[in-house]
């Protein structure tokens, strides 16, 4: 965790004689992390220790709003601090003043535990100490808001899955069922495929083979539904295979050129085909996936509209996919989309082939 320059103690005012610029810095980062889980977990035991180091203070204690404290050090009026944390509790505002204070944590103006500190410190050295965790409770909370976030978007990527087409998809199957039963019963295991790869839990990331087998099963679901309509062209190098990507990434891509880009343009009175082209390759250490379609296109100002999540409500697939490559790979990588309209579509997917975390589960 970066430490803000106007929270860094001003000429040692607060810190052991000995301690410097290196070890406060270590010691911030310490603290984000051992309390990422927040006032109560794991890493609550290792973080007070390096506030009592800091302060050089009798003791260091932590509470979360259940009002249960963990200390460090040791304690000489734990009577007198539970009652400051239980006056914190109720008034959220400071109790005392050294040599026991118990000062309330604010993040994000929500009242989130008490620290309590006793010993013989300045007051200015607590409030920096208090800042100091507040920075770090926050800092984990949003971490959890992202992952929250990053779930939910994946559950709207489940969600958009077309009723429409599992529909269409299931009539074509029945129909076969007397004319065609070995194709009925071929179509029939894809749609269970497609289901159980679009529904799994707990996966976060898979990889190219698996992503291609789940978009190729999708194809020749909508080339049973469409008929001759649609061309499907999927070639994929043999060297990106085991590659990691995030789960579900290609699959909305393809389904948006099937319902975006060419079933517009399959009116009753047309007798127009239509092609999606997938091709996987290596580019040096990056990962290039394009999906690409000749169909009805768009105005590229929507395009932009549509990634940047305001298109309209059936479109959050693209915005969907693009946040979640960012926030896996950085702001460098995501979606590029070309279009214009009446030329069609094509959107590419650019990843680093190798990156720390990114492993199928």
């Amino acid at each position: 965790m970066p430490v803000p320059t106007n929270r860094l103690p001003q000429s040692g005012a607060w810190l052991p004689r000995r301690s410097d610029s290196e070890s406060v810095l270590r010691t911030a980062r310490r603290l984000a992390v051992n309390l990422r889980a927040g006032p109560a977990g794991p890493g609550v035991p290792s973080a007070l220790r390096d506030l009592r180091r800091l302060l050089a203070v009798d003791a260091v204690g932590l509470s979360d709003l259940s009002g249960a404290l963990q200390w460090s050090g040791g304690v000489k009026a734990e009577a007198d601090a539970v009652t400051a944390v239980a006056d914190v509790l109720h008034t959220e505002t400071r109790s005392g003043r050294p040599p026991l204070v118990a000062m309330p944590l604010l993040v994000q103006d929500e009242l989130a535990g008490v620290l309590v500190v006793e010993g013989e410190v300045r007051m200015s050295a607590v409030r920096e100490a208090t800042a100091w965790v507040e920075d770090a409770l926050e800092h984990g909370r949003l971490e959890d808001s992202a992952e929250l976030a990053a779930q939910a978007e994946l559950r709207a990527l489940r969600a958009e899955i077309s009723p429409h087409f599992m529909y269409n998809a299931l009539t074509v199957i029945g129909s076969l069922a007397r004319s065609d039963p070995d194709r009925s019963h071929e179509l029939m295991l894809d749609f269970a495929e497609f289901i159980r790869y679009g529904l799994a839990r707990h996966r976060d990331y898979t990889t190219v083979s698996d992503e291609f087998h789940a978009i190729e099963t999708y194809l020749a679901l909508q080339r049973a539904v469409l008929g001759e309509r649609l061309r499907v062209q999927i070639r994929v190098a043999p060297e990106v295979l085991a590659v990691a990507i995030p789960y579900l990434v290609l699959q909305p891509l393809v389904e948006n050129a099937v319902r975006h880009g060419l079933e517009p343009g399959f009116t009753p009175d047309s007798e127009g085909v239509g092609t999606v082209q997938v091709l996987g390759e290596a580019e040096g250490g990056d990962l290039i996936i394009s999906v690409e379609d000749d169909g009805v296109g768009m105005d590229p100002a929507e395009a932009e509209a549509i990634l940047a999540g305001q298109g309209p409500a059936d479109s959050v697939g693209l915005a969907n996919v693009d946040r979640r490559l960012r926030s896996v790979y950085g702001a460098w990588y995501g979606l590029v989309v070309e279009t214009a309209e009446g030329a069609g579509t094509r959107v590419v997917v650019r990843v680093p082939r190798f990156h720390p975390g990114v492993v199928p589960s």
